[in-house]
């Protein structure tokens, strides 16, 4: 059995489409209501990481895990604790690419370090999967670019080896179904460094309109994020993108094709296929 947690966050919706309709598969989710893409045999069960007897009952039978948290208030520390007591052999975890960056600091490479440890300790066999940003990020960019078409982001020259979602859930598959990844981390990028400003280009192209990209300044950009976040993460995501402003981010990792024997999908083939979300 398999469970998969965070089923209806960007990667989790594209990996239970994939997952082989002949393994048995049993979805997490807070609002099973809200899975969708799942193959019909596939158990949806209602749960939270909060509530320890839901844990238990979503985790009994189960030999592989694929672990997604985003709250920093012991998520982690709870699953990993109830995957252990219910005999689960396997966890993958979605991490994030920041913890092996000796300069990142932040409040949320903090909590994925310490939750990379808190699996790596547990005595079950464990495999991480550290993605850079996701190509899927820029669809914030869509109301502009419908209206006004226009981008306006923060370090416009800055490089990140973003990468495609659906490539992340095709290494999660592999992962999840295949033996040999145990104690293994694996660092997933797109195949080319892009600056927010090549990616403006880049829509514009596929879309046959002149785009214009706007840079934000670092108060503007506080300012935005301010409105829906709390200061600490608002902190963390300034402080990120100054490091990919110094390059931090701009390495480019062949693990896509290790795992999945195909290269990584590239900005242009994400835009071919999410460019409705875009056109006026």
């Amino acid at each position: 059995m398999i469970l998969v947690t965070g089923a209806t966050g960007t990667v989790g919706r594209e990996l239970v489409g994939r997952l082989p309709r002949d393994r048995p598969v049993r979805i997490l989710a807070r609002d099973p209501l809200r899975v969708t893409g799942a193959h019909a045999g596939a158990e949806v069960v209602s749960g939270d990481y909060g509530d320890t007897a839901s844990l238990a009952r979503a985790l009994a039978g189960v030999e592989t895990a694929f672990l997604v948290t985003s709250r920093m208030d012991g998520d982690d520390e709870r699953f990993v604790d109830a995957a252990r007591g219910a005999g689960v052999r396997r966890v993958v975890k979605l991490s994030a690419a920041a913890v092996s960056d000796p300069g990142a600091d932040d409040v949320i490479t903090r909590w994925q370090r310490d939750s990379e440890r808190l699996l790596r300790d547990s005595g079950m066999e464990w495999t991480l999967l550290r993605p850079r940003a996701f190509m899927s990020n820029t669809l914030s960019w869509a109301p502009t670019v419908r209206t006004d078409r226009v981008v306006r982001a923060l370090y416009g020259t800055s490089p990140n080896s973003c990468v495609d979602p659906r490539d992340i859930a095709d290494v999660a598959v592999r992962v999840l179904t295949e033996e040999g990844h145990a104690g293994r981390a694996y660092t997933l990028t797109g195949p080319e460094a892009m600056t927010a400003a090549r990616q403006t280009a880049e829509l514009g192209r596929q879309l046959g309109v002149e785009l214009r990209f706007e840079e934000l300044a670092l108060e503007e950009a506080r300012a935005l994020m301010s409105g829906s976040r709390p200061a600490p993460l608002v902190e963390a995501l300034l402080d990120s993108a100054a490091r990919q402003l110094r390059g931090a981010k701009a390495g480019v990792d062949d693990a896509i094709r290790e795992v999945t024997g195909r290269p990584a999908r590239s900005y242009a083939d994400w835009v071919r296929d999410h460019l409705s979300a875009f056109a006026a």
